[in-house]
């Protein structure tokens, strides 16, 4: 909402295409926690500010960046994630350090060899402040950052400060819990692939459960969204990032992942990424797109310049969930099993566990699949609801 070698395996990002319907939203709208300045401003007043943001963190068309120099609040610092601050890079590309152009605020690029700040990268901030626009699924690596921005917090005693935003994947919960052993920046927490829960949620889960690094605690405040509950559908004003450019892609971004690991072509390098799955062979449908080089959104992508074949997914209902039928029937209809997922180790990371790869080999249905997660969801239900700051959907 939404990176390097690890990210290419698996994230998302960003396009636009008009014709695709949004949410009917009706009033009231969800108020984001940085619209709420009476809440948070008079913690920031005399301190100096570290924002974590990127394109994303807005308060109507106004950025926050530039919404708090105008209340005179010191902000020394901006953490960019993956993609940028301007959220402009493409899905694992390298995010250099450098300077804001606008207001010479220094940027510190927080995804690239670097995701955790150290003592020194920290000097001259007081607090730090997170609000980044999330999509609800374990692999986007918004998520990952702020979990490290939270240890870097804890680790040199500086406060830490959450705005929250809507969840648009937020009405439910599915797929495997991450296993331990599996911990990578596409899956740092041992949360469900579809977690159901707002950054402000899950920043208290990770503080309350000991999930920093050293069991720490981090001190964290969480500004809520206002007008929201779980049931909320909820329609980005932005697209997160460079390859989720529309409410159908970011519904169907967490059934679709998984075909990162997979030698299928998910639609980077089109104008409808996340919304078809496709191949150089016409054994895998009768819809026809060709992924091309977009520098920005997709630099070179995986089938570039191939002719694939197989589903257009644009259609989608938004009450779309979670689903493993895609990868199971695309699976089913390759010629190579072998070589179906070309990237073991990235499929395992994205799924969170080593028991899915095997499932999809040995035959399971989706039906069966879904079942052996159950025992350890329950679990996860149970213990999030210590964490909920919203009426829930159940």
């Amino acid at each position: 909402m939404s990176c390097s070698a690890e990210k290419q395996k698996a994230d998302t990002e960003v396009e636009s295409d008009s014709t695709v319907d949004t949410f009917k939203i009706e009033e009231p709208l969800p108020i984001p926690g940085a619209a709420s300045f009476d809440e948070y401003l008079p913690i920031l007043e005399g301190k100096k500010v570290g924002l974590v943001v990127n394109h994303t963190s807005l308060i109507g068309d106004v950025h926050l960046l530039d919404t708090l120099l105008a209340q005179g609040i010191t902000v020394t610092k901006i953490y960019a994630p993956e993609h940028g601050f301007r959220g402009e890079a493409d899905a694992g590309a390298h995010i250099e350090s450098s300077v804001d152009s606008k207001t010479g605020v220094p940027i510190f690029s927080v995804y690239g060899s670097k995701r955790k700040p150290d003592a020194k990268d920290l000097e001259n901030v007081d607090i730090l402040v997170f609000d980044i626009q999330d999509v609800g699924a374990r692999f986007y690596t918004y998520i990952s950052t702020m979990h490290y921005m939270m240890e870097a917090s804890a680790e040199n005693n500086k406060k830490m400060l959450v705005l929250d935003r809507p969840n648009p994947n937020g009405d439910y919960i599915a797929g495997p819990i991450r296993a331990e052993g599996l911990s990578s920046f596409v899956g740092l927490d041992p949360i469900p692939l579809v977690h159901g829960l707002t950054v402000g949620e899950l920043a208290q889960m990770i503080n309350g459960e000991g999930w920093l690094a050293g069991n720490k605690s981090c001190d964290l405040t969480v500004i809520p969204v206002k007008n929201y509950d779980h049931n909320t559908k909820y329609s980005l004003p932005v697209a997160p990032s460079p390859n989720l450019p529309n409410d159908v892609s970011i519904r169907l971004y967490p059934s679709l992942c998984l075909f990162e690991a997979t030698v299928m072509s998910i639609g980077r390098g089109t104008d409808f990424p996340f919304q078809v799955v496709g191949y150089p062979d016409s054994t895998y449908g009768d819809f026809e797109f060709t992924p091309v080089s977009m520098p920005g959104k997709s630099t070179h992508p995986k089938l570039e310049n191939k002719k694939c074949f197989g589903v257009d997914l644009r259609n989608t209902s938004l009450d779309h969930q979670f689903t493993l039928k895609y990868i199971i029937d695309f699976y089913k209809k390759a010629s190579n099993h072998t070589k179906y997922i070309d990237r073991s180790q990235v499929f395992n990371r994205l799924a969170g566990n080593t028991t899915l790869q095997q499932q999809l080999k040995d035959g399971l249905s989706e039906e069966e699949i879904v079942k052996s997660w159950e025992p350890e969801l329950a679990e996860y239900r149970q213990m999030r609801e210590q964490y909920l700051l919203y009426p829930d959907f159940e």
